[in-house]
């Protein structure tokens, strides 16, 4: 016993203190050192277990007066035979109490008096498949929804229409039944769903025809939503209450829409930008040309200049996504592709060879500086 901390210590109280001070402080430790919250901690599950055993004998007033005046003797198995000790477990009581209150019942104890109160109905996790244009600049869809909702024939009640359902008499309209055990180590209370009534506080004797006493119904609904511009691939909106109804007067679940945006067939998306790769001919990139360049919000006239070569990038500005929130827009990238022909007639092709004869290979920056490289290379 000489190993033992004072019970008085653990709990942080003074000797003098009330049945309600120790209880409070039990509660603060308890609830600081619970396994739960400090998983594998072997420290901590000492330490909890301490504070339970040091709860167990101050919360009793008998064993409260022996320790107080025989010290941890006095609470001892072996102490004054036939006095009714039992190692500290006379019953589980005040423990379930507190446990309940503090974790919401759920170890041995009893509690789980909450899942009889009001609960909230589920969601609802649906995609939402738009067009590239649809999600740039923001539409209304209208979605089809399958889901429970509210009875119209009942109410939600689950009673037939003129009668009502009738308080649990198992149970007196908790949901629960409480049950006590006499075990070597004293009485264990254990608290359990009512068999009678299902943990739903009521009996319906009277169902209703439509919802069958169950007070919701499977129903189809079409909602129009509304999509915001420049939401992008993957994001989620959170439509509030549009989802399953919920129980006991619980509000409604949310209707959760991830949204998809189809491929479209030469515009791609990084954000708020919009790339686009332009083909354009072996002239024109050569020696330069006004083109009309397609973005999302129709033509427009672009300048190319002269000696532009394959992979350059040029920007348009406020041309891109519109943002989701505020003014502006992201802008739109030109990526150039110079195209070689194909299907020459011979004229054409003679053309090209005297062309090719008359320029010299500093024209060629890219190639000379390979050609460079391959003869440090190959020397």
């Amino acid at each position: 016993m000489a190993d033992k901390r004072d019970y008085y210590e653990v709990l942080g109280v003074s000797k003098g203190a009330s049945a309600d001070e120790i209880k409070k402080a039990y509660r603060k430790e308890a609830k600081k050192y619970h396994p739960d919250l400090h998983p594998g901690d072997k420290t901590a599950e000492a330490k909890f277990k301490e504070i339970n055993e040091a709860y167990e004998v101050l919360s009793d007033s008998d064993k409260k007066a022996r320790y107080d005046q025989y010290g941890h003797a006095g609470v001892d198995p072996n102490f004054g035979a036939g006095q009714g000790g039992t190692g500290g477990f006379d019953g589980f009581g005040d423990f379930g109490d507190i446990f309940s209150d503090l974790f919401g019942g759920g170890f041995g104890f009893g509690g789980g008096g909450r899942r009889n109160g009001p609960k909230r109905g589920a969601d609802i996790r649906q995609i939402i498949e738009l067009t590239f244009e649809e999600a740039a600049f923001g539409c209304k869809k209208k979605i089809n929804i399958d889901k429970y909702d509210e009875c119209g024939t009942c109410h939600g009640s689950g009673a037939k229409p003129g009668t009502s359902p009738k308080t649990c008499p198992r149970c007196g309209g908790t949901g629960q039944v409480t049950t006590q055990t006499r075990t070597p180590l004293g009485y264990i209370r254990n608290v359990t769903t009512c068999p009678e009534c299902r943990g739903k506080c009521t009996i319906i004797e009277s169902p209703c025809d439509k919802c069958h006493g169950n007070g919701r119904v499977r129903v189809q609904k079409t909602i129009e939503v509304t999509i915001p511009q420049g939401i992008d691939d993957g994001r989620t909106m959170q439509i509030q209450g549009a989802g399953e109804i919920g129980e006991k007067g619980g509000p409604a679940g949310d209707l959760l829409l991830t949204v998809r945006i189809k491929k479209h067939n030469i515009f791609t998306r990084k954000e708020f930008d919009v790339y686009l790769t332009l083909p354009i001919t072996f002239a024109q990139a050569a020696l330069g040309a006004t083109i009309k360049v397609p973005t999302i919000s129709g033509l427009v006239e672009y300048d190319i200049p002269p000696e532009t070569q394959t992979g350059s990038i040029f920007r348009i500005r406020g041309k891109g996504i519109p943002y989701m929130r505020g003014k502006g827009r992201g802008d739109e990238y030109i990526v150039v592709e110079v195209e070689t022909p194909k299907n020459l007639t011979q004229k054409q092709k003679d053309l090209l060879r005297e062309f090719d004869g008359t320029v010299v290979e500093k024209n060629y920056r890219k190639r000379k500086g390979f050609i460079d490289t391959m003869k440090d290379i190959f020397k």
